[in-house]
């Protein structure tokens, strides 16, 4: 019953909107939460692309409009239960639909920054980072595709480390515009 009254209570909704470049993962990553959720089969997750609703986003494999689905998130804090409802938007990739992705962003309150570990920080990749953090949004970073290191690119476990590395101060360094006394809002205090 936690769960209804939680939707009816402004405190207890975060609008999550899911940022990267092309290509790096957003809506399989959607698909996978939708799976965790009980949404879609986790067989059909990567693969559905549930929240590309339309004939052309199907079609040419990339979002074009940002869509979104709820999802029951339960946060226990000691022996207390906390229940949110988290509106996950699945936002485009391509630098084509820049203006799609801001308006997604103007209704979020946290965001998912994906980055596919083997492409590493793409212009995209700074591009949404620096909309969010203009609107003081700190995103949460999800390395994607790690299997790729090794897969793909043959890397030794050091030299992978290394490479990891490299990401996260690459995702340190992106330019950031942030307004100044503008600072991050939690994501997850009730």
């Amino acid at each position: 019953m936690e769960e209804v009254e939680a939707g009816r209570s402004a405190s207890r909704v975060r609008n999550i909107c899911v940022l990267a470049h092309v290509d790096h993962g957003k809506t399989s990553l959607t698909d996978s939460l939708l799976a965790a959720s009980g949404y879609i089969h986790a067989r059909s997750a990567g693969q559905l692309r549930f929240l590309d609703s339309r004939e052309d986003e199907q079609r040419r494999g990339i979002t074009m409009k940002s869509s979104s689905a709820v999802l029951l998130h339960k946060q226990k804090v000691g022996d207390d239960e906390h229940h949110f409802v988290v509106n996950l938007v699945d936002s485009p990739g391509h630098v084509d639909f820049t203006g799609e992705v801001e308006s997604a962003m103007s209704v979020c309150d946290g965001a998912l920054l994906v980055v596919d570990v083997g492409e590493g920080v793409c212009a995209q990749t700074v591009t949404v980072l620096r909309l969010a953090m203009d609107r003081g949004i700190q995103p949460v970073l999800v390395l994607n595709k790690m299997d790729r290191l090794f897969t793909e690119l043959k890397m030794e476990p050091m030299d992978a480390y290394r490479h990891i590395n490299n990401i996260l101060e690459q995702v340190k360094r992106a330019p950031r515009r942030a307004t100044p006394g503008c600072s991050p809002r939690p994501l997850l205090k009730s």
